[in-house]
């Protein structure tokens, strides 16, 4: 056992079981832990390692037990038997290894979220990776922060049970309700049936970011319950496959002049692009080359194709000039800006809109400039 003699000292390991101070047996045991992690031990000289490390677990100095927490949190040379020693001691030492250590199993951490009380269930909470069954127990075991933490760390697997079980105890709780919200992946039933729970903020930050399909788009757009409808424009904006939403737009009697109207004057060409070509049965690329390239008999043509009324064409002229001409600025609010300033040059056009889409359009133009000023008193404030 040379090799292990020279990573762990005589003079160490008599330092750690007959050290005068709990100070001089913690810096003993931090060197000894450090050697072991390093070294390379055969089997037996492994055996010797954790009988030290056992001795270490055992020491009646919390500062002791704390050096050998700390120094081997992340190694694989921590025994398991020692690991689940040290996460039922005192939180100083339990808590390090609780949070990093890779030689607890699943079973282990249950046991610890089971019986563990609220600290550390935490720690596991906060674990860098947690599997869908300690997520579940911590879903039916942890309290509203514990559940919201989990729910918070996308290193954590959660089976849609579980998810949904999170939200049935939690139904009130904005913080779980955001967390569960804000993770990279959803079953789209969790995505439906949030929509139904949180408010626009979140409600539009699920519709934006899931991967929902655009018919279950458009029904939860159409279905929400706990508010007026969403707004179809700016959902148009946003729609990760326009050529699908409009499609479902058109089925559901949805795809209306009007809403492709409003929508290009909020400047969602690509939406506009793909609600023409829907409506005119003509494909995309070729929709395309009517609309911006081939003059304004063209867009006349394919307007006229796709059923769209005579007396909005001059409209969906403005609408297309009107965004050719501007850009975005780069700068804070950029989409807003540029819509307004769409908005303006479709406004101030010679065309014969609604009033009622004239009215429309006044009012978003009102509400965007009132938010870039909120949002500017707010900047001040702080």
């Amino acid at each position: 056992m040379a090799t292990t003699r020279a990573a762990l000292t005589e003079s160490d390991i008599r330092m750690l079981v007959k050290g005068a101070t709990p100070d001089e047996r913690a810096l003993a045991a931090h060197k000894l832990c450090r050697n072991i992690d390093r070294a390379a031990l055969s089997e037996e000289e492994r055996q010797v390692a954790h009988d030290i490390l056992r001795v270490m677990a055992a020491d009646a100095a919390e500062l002791v037990r704390r050096a050998l927490a700390v120094t081997l949190k992340n190694s694989m040379a921590l025994p398991a038997d020692v690991a689940n020693r040290l996460a039922r001691d005192v939180e100083s030492v339990s808590l390090p290894v609780i949070s990093f250590s890779p030689v607890f199993s699943d079973n282990d951490l249950i046991e610890i979220v089971r019986v563990g009380g609220r600290v550390r269930q935490m720690a596991v909470a906060k674990r860098p990776k947690l599997s869908t069954r300690v997520t579940s127990m911590l879903v039916e075991q942890g309290g509203e922060d514990v559940v919201a933490t989990a729910c918070a760390n996308d290193n954590a697997r959660f089976s849609e049970v579980s998810l949904q079980k999170a939200l049935d105890r939690f139904s009130k709780s904005e913080r779980v309700l955001q967390a569960v919200a804000y993770r990279a992946v959803l079953p789209m039933a969790v995505s439906e049936r949030l929509i139904e729970m949180v408010g626009d903020q979140l409600r539009d930050h699920i519709l934006a970011h899931h991967n929902l399909s655009a018919e279950t788009t458009l029904e939860l757009i159409v279905g929400a319950k706990e508010r007026a409808t969403i707004d179809l424009v700016d959902q148009a904006g946003r729609a990760a496959d326009p050529r699908a939403f409009v499609a479902h737009l058109r089925q559901a009697g949805r795809l209306s002049p009007s809403l492709v109207l409003r929508a290009l004057a909020h400047g969602h060409m690509s939406f506009f692009e793909w609600a023409v070509a829907e409506l005119a049965g003509v494909p995309h690329h070729r929709t395309w080359l009517m609309i911006h390239d081939a003059g304004p008999l063209g867009l006349k043509a394919i307007c006229e194709r796709a059923g769209l009324p005579p007396r909005l064409h001059s409209a969906f002229r403005a609408g297309v000039d009107a965004f050719h001409g501007l850009e975005f600025d780069g700068g804070v609010h950029d989409r807003e800006r540029f819509q307004e300033r769409m908005i303006q040059r479709f406004l101030t056009s010679s065309h014969a809109v609604s009033r009622e889409d004239n009215e429309y359009l006044l009012e978003r133009m009102d509400r965007s400039a009132n938010k870039r000023r909120g949002d500017r008193k707010g900047q001040g404030a702080a």
